[in-house]
C-alpha cells in the first residue's frame, strides 16, 4: 500500500484528502490548526496532525514514515510553508508535487498591490469603507490606515486566535465578520452591502478560493476591488493533474462527482443558489453552448455536448475531472435529457438539482396558476398538439425550430382553433424577454425565436370523450369493391365496452377497414398504442385520412393481411378482428403466442364466421368466453310516416385468456 502525505489547508486540499479516503492507500494529513482537523473527513485509512510544523519537524515526520509521495496543497500565499515543506522533501529524499491554484486575470480595473504593506499604504490615501477578505494573519499591516476603527470591516474565520487577532490590531467587535467559507456571489454582496464598502481587499485565491465571486459581487455593490499579488511560486500541477498521476501512478481509482442541474430558463438570476454553488465548484461544465455561455466562469474548463451518449463517454473518458456539472435548460424532470442521461451515469456519484421549469417561469410571469394546465413538448419531436387542446381547456407547449411557434398557430388555426388564446414567451428570464398574447389565428403569421414557449387556453372544448363516435365522423369513400367496410356506431360501442381498455393499451384493430374501431382505441388508449391491420390498399388509405382527421398520432396502419402483416408487431394488451379473411384460427393463434393474456373481441355476420368464432372458443383455452348478439334498426321517413329499417344481427365474441391483469 502505498503511503501519501498532504499538507493541506485549502478547499482544493480537502477535496484532495476526501478523494484519498476511498482509495486504497494510507494517507498522513497535515493541518495548521485544530479547526482545519474539524474540516476534515473521517475514514480507517487517514491519521491526521494537527499543528503547524517548524522545518526540522517537518523532516523528523518524513524520515520516520517512508513516503511515496508528498502532495503540498497549502495556500499559495503561504510562500513560507511551501518552502519548508520542498526543503524537508529535498533533505529526506522524498518525492515532492505541489497542487497549485491557477492565477486569475487581473483586469485593468483593478488596483494591484505587491503586498500587504503595499495595498495598506495604497488604502491609507482613499475615502471610504474597506473590506478586509485577506485573513487575520496580516490584518496588522492595515492597522495604520487612516481612519482604520471606522473605515475597515475584516472578515476573519471564526476562530479564537483571528478574534485575537483582531483586537491586537484594535478593530471593534462590531466590524468582525467571523465566518467560514466557501462564499457565494450573494454572500460576498450581502457582507459588501452591509459595511457600505467602497473598497474590498482580496487576494488571488484563484477559482477554488472564490475570486471571481468576490469580483462579480464587488461589481454588483459598486466597490473598488485592491488584489495583492501572489508570492513567487514554485513549478506545481492542477487539481485535475493531480488526480492523474494518484489514477496513474497510485493505483487511484477517481469515481466522478456528477450533478446534473437545472438552470431555469436561463439567467443566472433565476437559478437557485444550491445550482449555482454547483456550477461554481464544478471542475468542468458541461451542455449546450448557449447554456454554457449563460454559466460558465471565466476560464472554467466547458465540454460542448447535448447527446446523452457523448455527456457520459466525456465523463467517463476524463478522469482528471473529480466534480462535473451538467447543466440542462429549465428543471431536469421537465421534459429534460436527464432522463436518458442517468442510466448512462451507473459509474458516478449524480445529484439532481431541479431548476425553474419555463411552464412555472411562464405562468407567474401571466400571473396565473399551473395546476390544471396539461403540458406538452413539440421541440424536437412530432407530435400534433390538435388533440391536446381539443380536449384541455389549458394547454402549455414548449416549441422548437425556426419558425416552430408561428407554424403551431396556423395548424391550430386550420384544425378550426383559430379563437383559442395563445401567450407566447420569449428569452424568458433575460432583459429582452418578451410576452405576446393573441388568438391562435392572430400569431399565425408572427415571427418568434427558435426555442419559445406558449400556454395555449380553450374556453369551448369539443373532444369527445365517449365511444361511439358518430358514422358521419369517418370517411368512408369507394374503392373497386365499394364501399369500405365499417363497424357501424352502435355496434362500435359495445365492442370497445367489451374490450375494456386503458390509457396504456396496446391494441390490434385487425381488418381495420376505414378504421373506426382503430381510430376510437387511439382516442382511449392515449397513452399507448393502436396498429391497425388492412390489406386493401384503398381501405389503407382511407384509415391514413381518418387518422389525420382526428389527430391519431399513436396510430400505426399495417398494410398487409393477417396474420402475416403482424409478425414483428409489439405484444397487444387487446384485439379486434373486424376481419380475418377465413384466417381467423391463425390470427388468435398468434396473437395468444404474443401475449398469452390478451384479450379479443371479434365481430361476426355470417353464419360461416359465426361457426368459425363458436370452434375457436372450443379450440383454445381461454379463461373467460361471452358471445352476444345485436340487432339494430334506423328510422326512415316513408311519406307521412317513419318506419324502422332493421340491420343485419351482428355476434360479437370476447374472448379473454389466462384472465386479467
Amino acid at each position: 500500500m502505498y503511503n501519501i502525505c498532504v499538507f493541506a489547508g485549502t478547499t482544493e486540499g480537502r477535496e484532495l484528502v476526501e478523494f484519498l479516503c476511498t482509495q486504497d492507500v494510507s494517507v498522513t494529513v497535515c493541518v495548521a490548526t485544530e479547526y482545519g482537523e474539524t474540516l476534515l473527513p473521517t475514514a480507517k485509512n487517514l491519521e491526521i496532525l494537527s499543528g503547524r510544523l517548524p522545518e526540522n519537524e517537518m523532516v523528523n515526520l518524513l524520515g520516520k514514515t517512508r513516503y511515496d509521495l508528498v502532495i503540498d496543497a497549502t495556500h499559495p500565499y503561504a510562500a513560507a510553508v511551501t518552502e519548508s515543506i520542498f526543503s524537508a522533501c529535498s533533505e529526506t529524499g522524498t518525492r515532492y508535487l505541489r497542487l497549485l491554484r491557477g492565477a486569475s486575470a487581473i483586469s485593468s480595473d483593478m488596483v494591484y498591490a505587491e503586498n500587504a504593506e503595499a495595498a495598506a499604504e495604497f488604502l491609507d490615501t482613499t475615502e471610504g469603507n474597506i473590506l478586509l477578505t485577506t485573513g487575520s494573519k496580516e490584518l496588522g499591516k492595515f492597522a495604520h490606515i487612516k481612519g482604520f476603527s471606522e473605515r475597515v470591516y475584516a472578515r476573519v474565520l471564526p476562530m479564537e486566535s483571528s478574534l485575537a487577532s483582531c483586537a491586537e490590531a484594535g478593530l471593534k467587535a462590531a466590524r468582525i465578520i467571523a465566518v467560514q467559507g466557501p462564499f457565494s456571489e450573494e454572500m460576498n454582496l450581502a457582507m459588501l452591502r452591509f459595511s457600505s464598502a467602497a473598497w474590498l481587499v482580496t487576494k488571488d485565491g484563484g477559482d477554488a478560493g472564490g475570486f471571481e465571486a468576490k469580483i462579480t459581487a464587488a461589481e454588483k455593490a459598486g466597490a473598488k476591488v485592491v488584489v495583492i499579488g501572489r508570492p513567487p511560486q514554485l513549478d506545481g500541477v492542477s487539481f485535475s493533474e493531480t488526480l492523474d498521476i494518484l489514477c496513474n501512478e497510485f493505483g487511484c481509482r477517481s469515481r466522478a462527482k456528477v450533478s446534473v442541474v437545472g438552470i431555469g430558463p436561463g439567467s443566472k438570476d433565476a437559478m437557485t443558489r444550491e445550482t449555482c454553488r454547483a456550477v461554481e465548484r464544478a471542475d468542468c461544465l458541461i451542455g449546450a453552448k448557449r447554456m454554457l455561455e449563460a454559466v460558465a466562469a471565466p476560464g472554467q474548463h466547458i465540454y460542448d455536448a447535448i447527446a446523452p451518449a457523448d455527456i457520459a463517454g466525456f465523463i467517463k473518458e476524463n478522469s482528471r475531472f473529480m466534480r462535473f456539472a451538467v447543466v440542462m435548460s429549465g428543471d431536469v424532470g421537465f421534459f429534460s435529457g436527464t432522463k436518458k442521461l442517468l442510466p448512462l451515469l451507473d459509474s458516478c456519484d449524480v445529484e439532481l438539482l431541479p431548476g425553474l421549469s419555463s411552464l412555472v417561469y411562464l405562468c407567474a410571469r401571466l400571473k396565473t396558476s399551473y395546476e390544471d394546465v396539461v403540458p406538452v413538448s413539440v421541440h424536437g419531436r412530432n407530435h400534433d398538439i390538435t388533440r391536446d387542446v381539443r380536449g384541455n381547456s389549458r394547454v402549455f407547449a414548449l416549441v422548437g425550430g425556426e419558425n416552430g411557434m408561428a407554424a403551431l398557430c396556423r395548424h391550430l388555426t386550420d384544425a378550426g382553433l383559430g379563437d383559442v388564446r395563445v401567450s407566447v414567451g420569449e428569452r424568458l428570464s433575460y432583459p429582452n424577454e418578451k410576452i405576446t398574447r393573441g388568438s391562435a389565428a392572430e400569431l399565425a403569421s408572427g415571427s418568434f425565436e427558435a426555442l419559445s414557449v406558449a400556454l395555449i387556453e380553450n374556453d369551448f372544448t369539443d373532444a369527445v370523450v365517449t365511444h361511439g363516435l358518430a358514422d358521419s365522423e369517418f370517411q368512408r369513400g369507394e374503392g373497386a369493391g365499394g364501399v369500405v367496410p365499417m363497424t357501424k356506431s352502435e355496434v362500435r360501442s359495445v365492442c370497445l365496452s367489451k374490450l375494456r381498455l386503458t390509457e396504456r393499451s396496446v391494441c390490434w384493430d385487425v381488418g381495420a377497414g376505414t378504421g373506426s374501431v382503430a381510430i376510437e382505441m387511439a382516442l382511449q388508449a392515449k397513452k399507448g398504442s393502436v396498429y391497425a391491420i388492412e390489406r386493401k390498399k384503398d381501405a389503407v388509405e382511407l384509415i391514413e385520412c381518418n387518422k389525420a382527421r382526428f389527430s391519431a398520432e399513436n396510430l400505426s396502419v399495417i398494410s398487409g393481411a393477417a396474420p402475416e402483416a403482424c409478425y414483428d408487431l409489439p405484444a397487444p394488451s387487446h384485439a379486434f378482428i373486424g376481419g380475418s379473411s377465413g384466417n381467423m384460427r391463425d390470427i388468435i393463434r398468434l396473437l395468444m403466442e404474443k401475449n398469452p393474456s390478451v384479450r379479443i373481441v371479434a365481430t361476426a355476420v355470417s353464419l360461416e364466421s359465426v361457426s368459425e368464432l363458436t370452434a375457436c372458443l372450443k379450440e383454445f383455452p381461454f379463461a373467460e368466453t361471452e358471445v352476444v348478439s345485436v340487432q339494430t334498426a334506423y328510422g326512415r321517413k316513408a311519406g307521412a310516416y317513419n318506419l324502422m329499417t332493421a340491420q343485419n344481427p351482428i355476434y360479437i365474441f370476447t374472448m379473454q385468456c389466462k384472465g386479467e391483469h
